[in-house]
């Protein structure tokens, strides 16, 4: 297993990986699967923004990825990140996910970020709960019915993890760039 940054030519595996949570799931609240154009473009604005997105590689194909983007596009924010993991039906439980979450919890903590948070689609995704919990998230809250996606009602669980000391003190630097 290898964890290395995303590049431009995953894109075509980011974008298989992704249409199947699309598809058949209700962790993401997409309803129609992005290209692989559009996943290269996704990427190149999380890069541009000096942000991780981060994949895991096994026997060469890409089988998870990972990433950092800002919460929301407000100043007050700039301190704080939002992740987003998805990991290949054939790779899920095998620890692919939280290699790749690790290496991007990292490199948003070295940026001198203070919170991510995870936006998680299902109360029952307990892989995506659990995830996020072994890697230090604490439950942060829940938006009941906040979708409506495959013929069902969906509630978002909301989970942060602090980093640098949260909001403890000053923040130093300047933040994502918003």
């Amino acid at each position: 297993m290898i964890v290395r940054a995303a590049r431009a030519d995953d894109a075509e595996a980011l974008a298989a990986i992704y249409a199947h949570h699309v598809d058949h799931g209700v962790g993401t609240f997409e309803e129609i699967a992005p290209s692989a154009g559009e996943m290269a473009d996704r990427l190149a604005a999380v890069q541009a923004r000096g942000l991780p997105w981060m994949v895991v590689e096994r026997d060469g194909q890409v089988k998870a990825f990972t990433y950092a983007a800002p919460f929301r596009l407000r100043a007050a924010y700039r301190y704080t990140a939002e992740d987003s993991v998805y990991v290949a039906p054939d790779a899920q439980r095998q620890g692919h996910g939280r290699a790749a979450l690790g290496a991007v919890i990292q490199a948003c903590e070295a940026l001198g970020l203070r919170q991510i948070v995870a936006v998680i689609g299902d109360s029952a995704n307990h892989g995506s709960i659990g995830l996020h919990r072994a890697l230090g998230f604490e439950p942060a809250g829940l938006l009941p019915a906040a979708g409506f996606k495959l013929g069902r009602w969906v509630d978002v669980v909301l989970m942060t993890r602090a980093l640098n000391g949260g909001g403890v003190g000053e923040p130093v630097g300047a933040g994502l760039d918003i």
